[in-house]
């Protein structure tokens, strides 16, 4: 193992980037550009901040038609990213997917589109993360993808912690493009549609642009998956996370926990649930349908002044499942002693139960989202200005009928009172008694952002003979988002979903300014600094030191210090009363109530969390120091060591200590209890009670090693190599180290091979994702103690991918290609009894296995 670890760092000696251009004084017929991690327009694309650039071939390479799926297998990217794969009705961001760099979480992420900030998804993950949805952003649109792996709040503001996403879209474009593509894997019934139509246009007066662009995948149910779809994960060396929330399942006579007679012995446990295993009842991947258009116009109203326009809009479908609805004690469901099918002949409480008959929950997503910026952009005595404003909107709509399993239970009460309805022995009941206990269910979900900049950037003046190049600019924007769950949620009458309710709003304005000095011809300075202030929350100023040292025409060095801040979310400041639900056991209940230790159960239960409007800003302190040897056009090789520190980091109080403080507490008004029963001294957790507050600092190290080499072999063609590796050196979050824990491997790299020979091409591409450990919780008692215990190690994997394509006519392309060509399940895991339930871990490893594609591109 060590060997492998050791291989891609081995490889960089042999192969490496695209040609890094060395410092030299700029031609002055040589087009400016601005480059990500900066503002002011520079000559070269290599400054001193570390960018790792994907361009459209690049993207078209690997063979992916959508930008999550691209982006998961970046080794920059870490624990916190997430994507529609496994979306259940325990989501909160149902349909949505976003990027974590560095494993810092998505809301450390800042996403750009052409430089500029979009509104964020109008659901949250995980209940309060706000991020940007990047399916909304169609893969046919992009020009390039820049990941600017460094801390970058002095010159984009908040959010911008461990890095920078910018997705640059096409434009410039002549003529016309059709591509239509298919793929489905060889396994499971999975399969990929996509289409699209890129139009583009340029003359003396201007240039347009239009893409519109398709994309759906069909369902990839958890029934398909065998191993990875059961919650019964006991015969595979897992555990059992099926559901005590049963079907059939328990009840209560004369305050004695009993269960249904009709409970199959294998689902009987030893303190009488009835388990049920939910787990075939999910999406592993949920159906999606993707539409989109995308224009931009670009008028000359003279040599120096340019009007410019972009217009985006963008409308998703997807679903989300999971099993028939749970219900607990909470619900205070009876069944009267005159029930006809009452076994026990008197009154009895039903304990945990679960309406089968009605069917699985399926909800129906619908988003949409627009985007519009308008602006001019000119020149005045040689300096470049611009100004614009911009309207963006994204919408987002849950449903759920009576036919998908909404059931109310009041409704289910009025029935059961009737007789009509029977919770015993596993029965399915009538259609018509199951559409009188159903109903229908809508969330609604909005943001908005408004936003305003101007910049300047050319050269402020000429010292000791040298151009010292500036920019700056103002921006304000304001933002708002409302999240508002089906009142039918908020009166309690629908159980087993998770939740979710947010209202809040705030303004923001802010003044940056950036220097770019030539200290010596090799040698250049960066100096940046802005001013952020927030409504909600005050205001925050971060500076930014960075240089670039050409020590010789093939050796150059670049080195960068910053300080950096996120903002609160606005769902963090306007959550309301929002539940979730995990597993862990009671182990005071279990104490109390005279249960054996070694029969304490892994049970689920609910917590609620609500919003703080005194959250303060977290902030953020990284450098970063590299070095890179360009020897040649044709080779670089280069390696960057980074550390991030982010303090005062917003997060919900460590459940554990939220139990331990409360839970041994019938009376408590944080760890609510149902009244005991029986004999019991403490009852059944009804909810545990949380909030978001300013407690939290996590700190993360590491290494990025990036190389390319490319070879002409005369008649046989050209071939490129490239290798992006990365090693996590240190991750410490609340003084716990998360270094090749759980989800948080320390090893990923990505070697990519392409070969090229006149108008035939094929592409090889190797992931690779190190081992990590197991089971963050340990005895899933609710408290992390991975640090005191080891778990099983969860398994490093290999994915090979290949491609090939002709192109037969300045008209016609044909390409195919195999994801994952050797069918590699995911490693198995025992999981973290929270959204990893079904032997392997979601967020890192894809189930879906092998996929063959195959695409045409049509040029007019």
């Amino acid at each position: 193992m060590k060997l492998l670890q050791a291989l891609p760092s081995l490889c960089a000696v042999a192969v490496s980037s695209v040609y890094i251009p060395q410092i030299h004084a700029a031609d002055e017929s040589v087009e400016r550009i601005e480059v990500t991690g900066s503002r002011i327009k520079r000559t070269d694309i290599e400054g001193p901040s570390p960018i790792q650039s994907i361009n459209k071939d690049d993207i078209a390479n690997m063979g992916f038609d959508n930008l999550q799926q691209l982006l998961e297998r970046m080794p920059a990217a870490g624990a916190g990213t997430f994507s529609t794969r496994g979306n259940s009705q325990d989501s909160t961001a149902n349909g949505a997917a976003a990027i974590s760099l560095r494993g810092m979480g998505p809301d450390a992420t800042l996403v750009l589109i052409n430089g500029r900030r979009v509104s964020i998804s109008a659901f949250a993950e995980g209940v309060s993360n706000s991020f940007v949805d990047i399916n909304s952003i169609p893969v046919s649109a992009i020009e390039r993808v820049d990941i600017l792996k460094d801390g970058a709040s002095a010159i984009y503001g908040s959010d911008a912690i461990a890095g920078v996403v910018n997705i640059v879209l096409r434009k410039n474009i002549e003529g016309i493009e059709v591509n239509l593509g298919f793929g489905e894997t060889t396994g499971p019934t999975y399969n990929e549609k996509t289409a699209s139509v890129v139009w583009g246009s340029t003359g003396e007066k201007g240039n347009a642009s239009i893409i519109l662009d398709y994309f759906s995948n069909s369902t990839l149910g958890a029934d398909e998956m065998g191993q990875f779809g059961t919650a019964n994960q006991s015969p595979y060396g897992g555990e059992d996370f099926r559901s005590s929330r049963g079907f059939p399942g328990y009840f209560y006579v004369d305050g004695v926990k009993t269960i249904d007679p009709d409970c199959p012995p294998e689902n009987a446990t030893s303190t009488g649930s009835c388990l049920f295993d939910y787990g075939p009842f999910n999406l592993t991947v949920p159906a999606a349908e993707r539409v989109g258009a995308i224009g931009q116009f670009e008028y000359f109203l003279n040599e120096d002044l340019t009007a410019f326009l972009e217009v985006a809009a963008q409308h998703n479908t997807s679903e989300a499942g999971g099993a028939a609805t749970p219900l607990d004690e909470k619900a205070g469901l009876t069944v009267p002693a005159s029930h006809p099918n009452n076994p026990f002949g008197k009154d009895i409480e039903i304990g945990r139960y679960r309406t089968v008959d009605a069917g699985p929950r399926r909800w129906d997503i619908e988003s949409d989202s627009m985007r519009l910026v308008m602006g001019l952009r000119g020149v005045i005595n040689d300096w470049d200005w611009e100004v614009s404003a911009q309207k963006g909107r994204s919408e987002s709509t849950q449903t759920g009928d009576r036919s998908q399993g909404w059931v109310r239970t009041d409704f289910l009460q009025q029935e059961i009172d009737a007789g009509r309805y029977n919770p015993f022995g596993g029965t399915i009941n009538s259609p018509d008694v199951v559409d009188a206990i159903t109903t229908s269910l809508v969330r609604q979900g909005v943001s908005h952002v408004t936003a305003y900049d101007a910049s300047i950037t050319g050269q402020a003046f000429t010292l000791a003979d040298r151009d010292i190049m500036m920019a700056a600019g103002i921006e304000y924007r304001e933002e708002d988002v409302s999240d508002i769950p089906d009142d039918q949620f908020q009166r309690g009458l629908i159980f087993g979903t998770e939740a979710v309710s947010a209202q809040a709003e705030r303004d923001q304005y802010a003044g940056y300014v950036e220097f770019s000095i030539p200290v010596a011809d090799n040698f250049e300075l960066q100096l940046a600094g802005r001013y952020d202030h927030y409504s909600d929350f005050g205001s925050t100023t971060n500076p930014k030191v960075a240089f670039k040292w050409g020590i010789t025409d093939d050796i150059t060095a670049r080195g960068s210090w910053a300080t950096g801040f996120r903002a609160p979310s606005l769902a963090q400041i306007g959550l309301g009363p929002s539940q979730t639900s995990t597993f862990f056991k009671d182990n005071y209940a279990c104490e109390a109530n005279g249960t054996l230790a070694e029969k304490c159960e892994v049970l689920d239960y609910n917590t609620e969390f609500s919003g703080n409007k005194d959250l303060e800003a977290e902030e953020s302190e990284s450098w970063n120091f590299g070095m890179f040897w360009a020897p040649s056009e044709k080779l670089d090789i280069g390696f960057d060591i980074w550390s991030i520190t982010q303090d005062n980091k917003i997060d919900a109080a460590p459940f554990g200590d939220v139990y331990n403080a409360n839970c041994n507490d019938q009376n408590s008004t944080i760890c609510v209890r149902l009244p005991p029963v029986g004999g019991d001294t403490l009852g059944v957790i009804d909810v545990v009670h949380n909030s978001f507050i300013n407690l939290s600092s996590q700190e993360a190290k590491g290494l990025d090693i990036s190389a390319h080499y490319g070879m002409e072999l005369d008649s046989y063609g050209d071939v490129k190599f490239g290798l992006e590796w990365s090693y996590l050196y240190e991750f410490d979050k609340d003084n716990l180290d998360y270094t090749g824990e759980y989800e948080y491997p320390q090893y990923r790299w990505l070697a990519t091979t392409n070969w090229q020979l006149d108008n035939f091409s094929a592409n090889l591409n190797i992931s690779y994702i190190g081992e990590f450990e197991d089971t963050p919780d340990i005895d899933f008692d609710g408290e992390l103690d991975f640090d005191l215990y080891q778990s099983r190690m969860v398994e490093s994997q290999f994915i090979v991918d290949i491609q090939g394509a002709y192109r037969f006519s300045e008209t016609l392309k044909w390409t195919v290609g195999v994801n994952n060509l050797f069918d590699e399940e995911p490693p198995f895991a025992i999981g973290n009894a929270d959204d990893d339930l079904y032997g392997y871990v979601l967020s890192v490893h894809n189930p879906r296995g092998s996929y063959v594609y195959t695409k045409v591109t049509l040029n007019f």
